[in-house]
Parts: C-alpha cells; sequence; structure tokens
C-alpha cells in the first residue's frame, strides 16, 4: 500500500529541515544548490511528505551542494537555565556561545535572549511557528524577572518604573512591578527591548547588579540548576501553544 502523503512548498520544507531559514532557502534554490531527484530545484516545486507517525521526510531524493538533505525532526521544547557569561546567540566561533551548551541533534534554538550578564530561563525549540508566535511583537507574551540593583529604593522608583522610562527615544510600556526587599524587585516585561530593565533603572539613578529570568509566560524557571536543561511536560507544551494564556 502507498505511504499517504501531503504536499508542501519546497522552500518551507528545506526550512523545517533544520538546514536554514526560509529565506535562505530560496537563494540556495536560485543559486542552483538544491536538486530533486537529480534535477535543479526550482521556486515552485513542492514536496511530497510522508505521513507516518515520527517520520516526516520527502519522498523526493533531495540534495543540498551534492549532499543529502535529512527530513524534519520532531517538535522539541526545552527549558534551560542559562548561566551568566553565556551569549544567546548560536555563534560557532565564540567560546562562550549557548550553543556549545547544546546538543547537536536536535538543532535547538532560543526563543529571545537573555544578555550576557544575565541569568534565568531560556525556552529552546525547533518550532518555528511557536517561535514567531512568541516572538511578534503584537503577541506581547509576558517574562517575569527578579532583579537586584546597587542600593536601597524608595517607591517612587517602583511607581516610575511601572508606569514606563523613556530613553534613548523610547518609553516602556507600563509594567507590573513588585517590592521584594530594600534592594530587589520582581517585573513582568511584555516588550523584549535590549537589555531593557537595566537602561530602564540606569535611568532612574540605579545600577543593576543580578537580573534572572524566572519565568516566561506559563513557563517557570522552577529548581532548574544553572546550566541544565529539561524536555517541557506535555501540559507545558500544550499551555504555551494555546492562543489565550492566563
Amino acid at each position: 500500500m502507498e505511504q499517504p502523503s501531503s504536499k508542501m512548498r519546497l522552500a518551507k520544507y528545506l526550512a523545517q529541515t533544520g538546514l536554514c531559514s526560509r529565506k535562505t532557502a530560496t537563494r540556495y534554490i536560485r543559486e542552483g544548490l538544491i536538486t530533486i531527484d537529480g534535477r535543479l530545484a526550482n521556486h515552485i516545486d513542492t514536496i511530497s511528505i510522508i505521513d507516518i507517525p515520527d517520520i516526516h521526510r520527502s519522498k523526493e531524493t533531495l540534495l543540498f551542494d551534492g549532499k543529502p538533505i535529512t527530513g524534519i525532526e520532531a517538535k522539541q521544547y526545552w527549558a534551560f537555565n542559562k548561566p551568566v557569561g553565556i551569549d544567546s546567540r548560536l555563534l560557532p566561533d565564540d567560546p562562550n556561545s549557548l550553543i556549545h551548551l547544546l546538543p547537536a541533534k536536535p538543532r535547538l534554538y532560543p526563543i529571545g535572549r537573555l544578555d550576557k550578564d544575565s541569568h534565568g530561563l531560556l525556552l529552546l525549540t525547533n518550532d518555528g511557528y511557536l517561535t514567531q508566535k512568541l516572538m511578534h511583537p503584537d503577541f506581547g507574551h509576558s517574562k517575569v524577572y527578579h532583579v537586584s540593583v546597587d542600593r536601597a529604593f524608595d517607591d517612587t522608583f517602583l511607581l516610575l518604573m511601572a508606569q514606563g522610562v523613556s530613553y534613548r527615544n523610547v518609553t516602556t510600556l507600563p509594567c507590573l512591578i513588585t517590592r521584594l526587599s530594600e534592594d530587589r524587585f520582581e517585573i513582568i516585561l511584555t516588550q523584549g527591548l535590549n537589555r531593557q530593565i537595566r537602561r530602564m533603572s540606569q535611568t532612574l539613578g540605579f545600577k543593576v547588579i543580578d537580573l534572572k529570568r524566572v519565568r516566561i509566560q506559563t513557563l517557570p524557571l522552577g529548581q532548574l540548576k544553572k546550566g541544565e536543561m529539561r524536555p517541557l511536560l506535555n501540559d507545558e507544551i500544550a499551555a504555551l501553544k494555546s492562543e489565550k494564556f492566563e
């Protein structure tokens, strides 16, 4: 019996195999680096995907620069506790890059970043759709941080942080902030501006000395030790994929 299959545009398939981004896939096709069953591929080609549980590969023989292209890896979702000093960018030539702490397979990517001086929760996945959804600025997913500054602050500081702080021609969105001690606070952001908490605090005259992300949407850091990672539970994955977050 012939195996059931579905169709997918070639560039999308190449991106989902982890070979490259969809934009780069289009370029590879244009440059003649992709062949299908021995012929040069073109941008209107579609691929037949074999629909068998845990197997997602093309019926056709696909090569990139003469080398076989692997199938689509099953979607993976992991929580990782990033230590201070690790760069969230995946830079093979940087010895401090996150890429050196991740397994070679499956290829995982962080959804968003933590700056090198910060630590805590990173969400790792090869699910491009979830990544795009959570990273889109209109979605506004929440991230919770515990922050220590260089000295005690008063309630005016909390009020100004919550209202939004202006710096470098931007004004941050209102946020929720709660005192944890005389010099520590919890802050919940729905923005992802570069070094946002540090720059907000600096504008108000304080220096951040420790910044830890403890939650992304419904996903907590929990008791995960620094440098460790764990697969997400099914209910955690379902919560992240749901359209409505609580």
